[in-house]
């Protein structure tokens, strides 16, 4: 049996219950990523290279990252809250991961509570070994299958969905790993990209439509498994293909099988990815993010077009599509915003009025390139609107003439169950207001979104096929992809945390 070495931060004391977003948290308007995952097998420096892919991963995750290595004999963990780089970055630590293969995670709660126990990858002790999983994306049956799992009898140790995997891999009476991981993947719902790590094998799975991203990577002969291309660039490996939706592939020591245990699907990505959550640098799907947002700009223009002097980003989500437009309308970009880099997530915002403060924080208006000028302000989504409204009265405040608001996305009115962590519906701004409404509360001169057939030809579709949409789109028309089994078996919705934190 493989020993799991418990190390002082994974011992550290555990609140009961989930923790709470400050109100900070609860008011701001950035949507909030979802996590980064990244496994490595058959390499002398695996800890190390997984920690360098869970660098390029932080956008996905800030809350909190770990690593689980295998050296042969037994399991290592290193388990954090913070930065990749708060931990990861010292070689002691690094020391203390031993082993030529690893996992890893990034992390961004939007199941259970920013609290060590759920840090993730989260590992147990099976009959046949140690197994470690780390999880992107969010399971729509996750409540309902841990009520039933703790009426059986089982003992959760976090609040999060990944545990509920653990535990079906536990329960199942299959003789071999592989087939009894592929057991507990039958019974869940919603999207998931998965890494797993046991004594003889790294296995990745992917949701039978898709909807989490998943990559196959190669670096001195060695498979690796991340969220976004952008991982495999940094440690200068080669990109070898996307894993397939529904496939399930593992790696050992005779070689890589590819399982396809799921009926044929049609596949549905998540469009977020193309316009939010996807580094500009990575391609995913076989389409360069960049290329997508300047696209996503560029028919935005087509479609909204104003008179206007200047165009300016939102940064730093904003730029790619603030090109595109600028490009398209010929109207000059330029730099109106200048956005502070180094402005930390934890900053203590004790008052009213520091709080109505922080937007000026990451964000000031270059006076000189906006004053007395018509500008169109460019953004990848409006979610609350509370940004929005700040960044529209500081561009007045630097002496703009006419402030003009063009979202690079639609609006959206519907909460996301699979792993973005969204408000409840009436806490979205387009759910319950007009256009002009909308504008009025955000203070533009004229407000614009671009449209879901605009999306999609942006995405080089003719526009949606609402009889066969292919990308995961609900937050923008209500067409939930899977079962939301969660929602509709209990009284209250399944808890999802406000989303809406400032992101780094």
């Amino acid at each position: 049996m493989d020993e799991m070495q418990l190390l002082p931060n994974d011992a550290a004391t555990l609140p009961s219950d989930m923790d709470q977003r400050s109100d900070m948290d609860q008011h701001d308007d950035t949507l909030r990523e979802k996590c980064g995952v990244f496994g490595i097998f058959g390499h002398p420096d695996a800890a190390a290279i997984t920690a360098l892919g869970l660098h390029a991963l932080q956008h996905r995750g800030q809350e909190a990252a770990g690593i689980v290595s295998f050296d042969g004999h037994r399991f290592h963990s290193e388990r954090r809250l913070g930065l990749v780089g708060d931990t990861f970055s010292r070689r002691d630590v690094i020391e203390r991961l031993p082993g030529t293969s690893a996992v890893g995670h990034t992390r961004y709660s939007t199941t259970g509570g920013t609290i060590l126990r759920n840090v993730q990858p989260l590992f147990a002790e099976l009959n046949a070994g140690g197994l470690a999983v780390a999880h992107n994306g969010n399971l729509t049956n996750g409540l309902t299958l841990r009520r039933d799992l703790v009426r059986e009898g089982a003992m959760m140790q976090s609040t999060t969905d990944t545990e509920v995997i653990l535990h079906l891999v536990a329960h199942s009476k299959r003789n071999h790993f592989i087939d009894r991981y592929i057991e507990a993947l039958r019974a869940i719902e919603g999207a998931y990209s998965l890494v797993a790590l046991t004594n003889k094998k790294l296995v990745g799975a992917r949701d039978p439509l898709g909807i989490r991203p998943l990559v196959l990577g190669e670096l001195d002969g060695c498979p690796i498994l991340a969220s976004e291309t952008c991982a495999l660039d940094i440690i200068g490996a080669k990109h070898v293909r996307d894993i397939e939706p529904g496939e399930v592939i593992v790696f050992d020591d005779n070689g890589t099988q590819s399982h396809k245990p799921f009926p044929p699907m049609a596949p549905r990505p998540c469009i977020f990815e193309y316009i939010y959550f996807a580094r500009p640098d990575s391609v995913v799907g076989g389409r360069p993010v960049y290329s997508v947002r300047k696209a996503m700009g560029a028919q935005l223009a087509r479609e909204s077009n104003v008179e206007a002097d200047v165009v300016v980003p939102v940064p730093d989500s904003g730029v790619p599509a603030a090109l595109g437009y600028s490009q398209t309308s010929g109207i000059p970009y330029e730099l109106g915003i200048i956005r502070n880099h180094y402005v930390g997530r934890t900053f203590i915002q004790p008052t009213q009025s520091v709080r109505e403060l922080g937007v000026r924080m990451k964000h000031s208006a270059n006076r000189a390139a906006i004053e007395g000028k018509r500008i169109v302000l460019i953004d990848d989504s409006l979610v609350r609107g509370t940004t929005s409204k700040k960044i529209v009265k500081m561009m007045r405040d630097a002496g703009a003439r006419e402030v003009h608001f063009r979202i690079a996305s639609p609006p959206i009115t519907h909460p996301d169950y699979y792993g973005i962590d969204t408000p409840d519906r009436e806490g979205l701004l387009a759910a319950s207001h007009t256009l002009e409404e909308m504008r009025d509360i955000i203070g533009a001169d004229s407000l614009a979104f671009l449209s879901v057939d605009g999306i999609y030809r942006a995405m080089g579709e003719p526009g949606r096929d609402p009889a066969h949409p292919k990308f995961t789109d609900h937050c923008f028309t209500g067409d939930y992809p899977t079962p939301l089994t969660d929602l509709t078996q209990t009284e209250a919705q399944p808890r999802q945390l406000s989303l809406l934190a400032e992101a780094s």
